[in-house]
């Protein structure tokens, strides 16, 4: 099937053969390329203390196995492990900075359907590894240039199941949280949790803040996911049905990890997860003035709102480090991914639905709107978002010189594969990082615009592959 080594980590499907999917012997080899590193980065009086490091997986049905191999792993090479066992991703980013450990793996393929899982790769300070790391632990991989320790140095392996809290506290005591507004408005939410750990943190986050009508579906943690769980519109009939049919104020949906974030209104209807960033932006450029970053393929209503509160908007290349590197340069309040991302940088430098969920909660009590009302606030894009499977031995780097050669004439941006300007439209086309695919996302004022500039483009691809 699949495994792909990427800054987003070491990602594959379970089974198959060494090298070509995420099989055990892969599992090891990547955990020990890792805890080389961790172990490599030892410097000064701290040298000889024993490392740490944080693990925790999502709901997948591979966790468990998952999860075993890499302790031992680790172990192995004489590192301590604090197993959060079931967590979320921005749970785990957040344990590594409390419990002072010098990294973290994340056992989940977050989107990605249930064959898949993958090792996301944390530094000592809840961040994803950088691209230099990441090429590290590949060559590390490769020679395999581990050394085991022996019997009576081997590490030892904790349980900790104290991590939501702490995270759940952090959120409810973050300076825009308004708990008390929420509490108030008494809200009825319907939580799509995917089978996976958002139905242990989603209602637990929303019982903290006041919210006593919970209605959650797929909520068995058991990684059989009940549809695809990356939360797009047509992934999310059913939760649409179901806040109709329970007369809530909106719906919830996250992926698997927790990281992504998305809402329904009350009539069924999307918000949509371009405009998770945007809303949660606006309501925290409200209370304090500041810049913001989203990647190039998410929708320029962020740059719309950022400077109508006097902002500056900046735009990075895909993937959270790329985002977070970004922020750290320009100093943003507030950041993320069209994607339903959401990176509050005093709170923690990644993305956290339960972050996100607070602070639109908060903002939707105060405003005393319907998440519909809120909506129809903000400029209305539309992205339309598609992608092209390559086989193995399609050349993109050429394939999108051609491309950029047909569309000389239009402003191009090469910072992430190609983004090209058309006036008030754009497309960009770049490879994902987590799948063997060309991701074409196109926006525009119309629906059928952006729809026909990503079928152009699609067609484009096609005839120079």
């Amino acid at each position: 099937m699949s495994l792909i080594k990427s800054i987003s980590g070491i990602r594959g499907t379970i089974g198959g053969n060494t090298g070509e999917n995420l099989t055990p012997v892969d599992i090891v080899k990547f955990t020990a390329a890792y805890g080389t590193l961790i172990l490599q980065q030892s410097i000064g009086e701290n040298a000889a203390a024993t490392k740490k490091i944080v693990v925790g997986r999502d709901g997948r049905i591979s966790g468990a196995m998952v999860k075993s191999l890499v302790i031992a792993t680790l172990n192995g090479l004489g590192i301590d492990v604090i197993d959060l066992d079931l967590s979320t991703t921005p749970t785990v980013e957040m344990a590594v900075v409390l419990l002072k450990a010098d990294g973290g793996i994340i056992l989940t393929a977050s989107h990605n359907p249930k064959e898949w899982n993958a090792l996301k790769l944390l530094n000592n300070k809840g961040e994803f590894i950088n691209a230099a790391e990441g090429q590290t632990i590949l060559e590390l991989a490769e020679k395999e240039a581990f050394n085991f320790v022996g019997v009576d140095n081997l590490g030892t392996c904790i349980e900790n199941d104290t991590m939501l809290e702490a995270h759940i506290n952090a959120v409810l005591n973050y300076q825009w949280v308004d708990k008390k507004a929420i509490a108030d408005a008494g809200f009825t939410v319907v939580v799509d949790a995917v089978n996976s750990t958002g139905a242990t943190a989603v209602p637990a986050l929303l019982r903290s803040l006041g919210v006593e009508n919970i209605i959650v579906l797929n909520e068995t943690v058991n990684g059989r996911f009940a549809h695809n769980p990356e939360p797009l519109p047509e992934n999310l009939t059913e939760l649409s049905q179901e806040v109709v049919k329970q007369k809530a104020q909106l719906g919830i949906a996250v992926d698997p990890d927790v990281d992504r974030l998305c809402f329904v209104c009350e009539d069924g209807t999307m918000f949509g997860e371009e405009y998770t960033l945007v809303a949660v932006a606006d309501y925290i450029l409200s209370k304090q003035k500041g810049n913001t970053v989203s990647n190039l393929s998410s929708t320029r209503a962020l740059k719309d709102v950022t400077q109508k509160n006097g902002g500056v908007y900046h735009a990075s290349a895909v993937g959270e480090v790329n985002v977070v590197n970004k922020m750290k340069e320009v100093n943003a309040v507030i950041g993320g991914e069209g994607n339903g991302g959401i990176i509050v940088p005093d709170l923690h430098y990644g993305r956290d639905a339960l972050i996100g969920i607070a602070l639109f909660l908060s903002q939707l009590a105060q405003s005393k709107k319907s998440i519909k009302q809120l909506r129809n606030t903000y400029p209305n894009y539309f992205i339309s978002k598609n992608k092209i499977t390559l086989e193995k031995d399609v050349d993109v780097k050429a394939v999108f010189e051609k491309i950029k050669d047909r569309y000389k004439h239009h402003t191009i941006n090469e910072i992430d594969g190609l983004k090209i300007e058309f006036d008030n439209d754009w497309v960009h086309l770049r490879t994902s990082n987590t799948e063997p695919i060309i991701r074409i996302y196109a926006e525009s004022n119309f629906e059928t615009t952006a729809a026909n500039i990503a079928l152009r483009l699609m067609k484009d691809i096609k005839e120079v592959m």
